[in-house]
């Protein structure tokens, strides 16, 4: 089966300090939670405001995304919390 992301809500959550989003495995949800370390990494002059968060997020979601895979390809689980290192 294939992980796939066909829903393209994301949020940030400022108390755990990550953007959440979600995948699917056929009729399965796989929740997904980017460290915020994981978009300064991608862009190290980005903001830490909500707006800024989810602006690099956006422009760089093929790349998050095949991470997500790669992370789900590993080990199939429900939740993954990703970091710098998983991008």
């Amino acid at each position: 089966m294939t992980l796939r992301f066909p829903n393209i809500s994301r949020n940030y959550d400022s108390t755990r300090h990550c953007i959440c989003f979600w995948g699917h495995d056929s009729a399965k949800e796989v929740s997904f939670q980017l460290d915020e370390g994981a978009i300064h990494h991608i862009s190290r002059f980005a903001d830490r405001d909500e707006a800024s968060m989810l602006h690099v997020f956006d422009v760089n979601r093929a790349r998050i995304e095949a991470a997500a895979s790669a992370a789900y390809l590993k080990q199939r689980k429900s939740f993954y919390r990703l970091s710098a290192a998983d991008l």
